[in-house]
């Protein structure tokens, strides 16, 4: 029996990687975009790959859209079997400089987006006890960096929820969960990052210009020439993805390359996919 996926943000980069990988493993998938007029480049890498996709709009920032698309899967299906919570947007700028408007937009794509989903995906898996929701994190949520630290607040709290949830209903409702960490990939999402900070750049005040240029620098050098690999592909990223979607006892938390395993290994050497603290966490509070 096929298993049913719902990925959210597919129009490109690592959500059409991976709505395409998971349709080849033999998932039905439900790939979704805020915007249907974004499908066309999704749409032709499945025919080219000869799989059958199922396409629907759903924008996470709306309720509303969210589960109507869950609706409407329920009614074709009768089952979500897993919930990749993939759809977000980079953001580099100070705090000083960012308007309100900006920090209620970075939260709500990349962190009431994913509680959205996961609230709209919950009550079917709970009664089934049978359910997997994977939630795109980032080396972001685990270290803080310059110039990110709305985006970073952001995916620290998408790992807090994420933890906070697999504390107490995988093991009553079987319900897994996994935070998938990337420390960078080479998507229109990164240049999009990219063109905001350098947008920030331009109107921040001339206080912080040798930090900017420093960090912009230190990008420029990690992409050019790291023999570490920090960029990855969509495709690799998304391969990590399919392992964690097809592991019946999937890591709570997995980075996806060495360098980004690296880069964490200050917050993660202790625990290096969550199980211990979760097991502490139900030990303290649920024995």
């Amino acid at each position: 029996m096929k298993k049913i996926a719902l990925i959210t943000g597919t129009s490109s980069g690592l959500g059409l990687e991976t709505a395409i990988i998971l349709a080849k493993n033999g998932y039905t998938v439900y790939a979704t975009m805020r915007s249907l007029a974004k499908k066309e480049p999704l749409l032709a890498r499945a025919q080219e790959e000869h799989i059958q996709l199922k396409v629907l709009a759903l924008d996470v920032t709306e309720q509303q859209s969210v589960d109507n698309c869950v609706q409407t899967i329920i009614a074709a299906e009768g089952q979500i079997d897993l919930l990749v919570n993939n759809a977000g947007s980079g953001f580099a700028k100070t705090t000083e400089q960012t308007t309100e408007i900006e920090m209620q937009w970075v939260t709500d794509v990349n962190y009431f987006g994913v509680v959205r989903c996961s609230k709209a995906v919950i009550p079917g898996m709970r009664t089934r006890k049978k359910g997997h929701i994977i939630n795109i994190s980032s080396v972001g949520g685990l270290v803080g960096q310059p110039f990110n630290e709305l985006y970073c607040g952001a995916k620290f709290a998408v790992e807090g929820y994420t933890e906070a949830l697999a504390s107490y209903l995988t093991d009553a409702f079987h319900i897994q969960f996994t935070l998938v960490e990337p420390g960078g990939i080479v998507t229109d999402f990164m240049q999009s990052a990219m063109e905001k900070t350098m947008t920030a750049g331009k109107m921040a005040h001339q206080a912080y210009m040798p930090i900017l240029k420093k960090y912009m620098s230190g990008i420029k050098q990690r992409t050019e020439g790291s023999s570490q690999q920090v960029y990855q592909t969509p495709l690799e990223v998304a391969k990590v993805i399919l392992a964690v979607a097809q592991n019946e006892n999937p890591p709570l938390r997995i980075r996806t390359s060495e360098w980004a395993e690296e880069f964490c290994s200050l917050k993660t050497q202790a625990d290096p996919d969550g199980t211990k603290s979760v097991e502490r966490i139900k030990e303290r509070f649920l024995s």
